[in-house]
């Protein structure tokens, strides 16, 4: 019962404390809505030493994703100032739910200029800058964030577009192939990606054999790709050339064979 007792002191301590926060904070942006010059200064930098923790705790979420920690608190508590002056008290009265969207869109864009790890792509990128703005506009309005859905719609554009922007914030920091999930249960990423791919083989051969391919002439290129990449037999190349399939199978082992001396040894076969 004591220790109750005491949890519910505590809490209506910090309740009463936030409550004190919100009222001098309100206070604060009135009266620097009114200042000019350094009188306003003054009292946004007063909003901005009231809020610090707050905009250190965003920071601390992205902490270990590849941008260095003081860089992070550098940026937070930019978006901090940069939401201290931009808030209109007039058009909304919860300073913090206006100052969290702006602190993590400053955030956001340093990581989306600084630290994408898999790039996505342009369109997305600038559309993950307008919902971090829109976000913020928003939550100043309502007094809390908005849905995917009232960000759409104030956007113009399409709630999956939305969603795919607003996902791509992962692209900031790959998963670890050992990863287990967040209850540590999971299967291995690991374990889930199959065997080898001989897809890489393929591709670094594409890539070795391509200038040697170009060095070809036309009618070579032209057997080449009718036997390696639509797949015909060397009978219906010899139909379409006007051969016999004996002289499809020579033309194949010499122009195979000169790649092979072009690019130094590479293996082909013929099948």
């Amino acid at each position: 019962m004591q220790t109750h007792v005491l949890a519910t002191t505590d809490d209506q301590q910090h309740q009463h404390q936030n409550t004190d926060r919100h009222e001098v904070t309100n206070d604060l942006l009135r009266r620097a809505a009114s200042s000019t010059g350094q009188q306003r200064q003054r009292l946004i930098d007063e909003v901005v030493l009231l809020h610090m923790r707050l905009a250190e705790s965003i920071a601390r979420r992205y902490y270990g994703r590849g941008i260095e920690r003081d860089d992070l608190l550098q940026v937070a508590h930019l978006g901090l100032v940069n939401a201290a002056q931009r808030f209109d008290p007039d058009r909304g009265k919860d300073f913090v739910s206006f100052a969290v969207p702006t602190i993590t869109g400053e955030v956001k864009r340093y990581f989306r200029d600084h630290g994408w790890t898999v790039r996505p792509p342009r369109r997305v990128q600038e559309l993950h800058a307008r919902v971090t703005a829109a976000t913020a506009e928003i939550a100043q309005a309502k007094g809390a964030a908005p849905t995917p859905a009232e960000l759409a719609e104030h956007l113009g554009v399409e709630i999956d577009d939305v969603l795919e922007a607003s996902a791509s914030h992962e692209c900031f920091t790959v998963a670890s192939i050992d990863y287990r999930g967040t209850g540590g249960d999971e299967t291995p990423l690991a374990e889930t990606l199959g065997g080898d791919d001989d897809g890489f083989a393929r591709a670094e051969a594409v890539v070795a054999l391509a200038p040697a391919c170009r060095e070809l002439k036309p009618r070579d290129r032209r057997i080449l790709y009718l036997r390696f990449f639509k797949g015909w037999t060397q009978q219906e190349i010899a139909k379409e050339l006007g051969v016999t399939q004996m002289q499809v199978s020579r033309l194949l082992a010499r122009i195979l064979g000169q790649l092979r001396d072009r690019v130094g040894g590479t293996d082909s076969t013929a099948a």
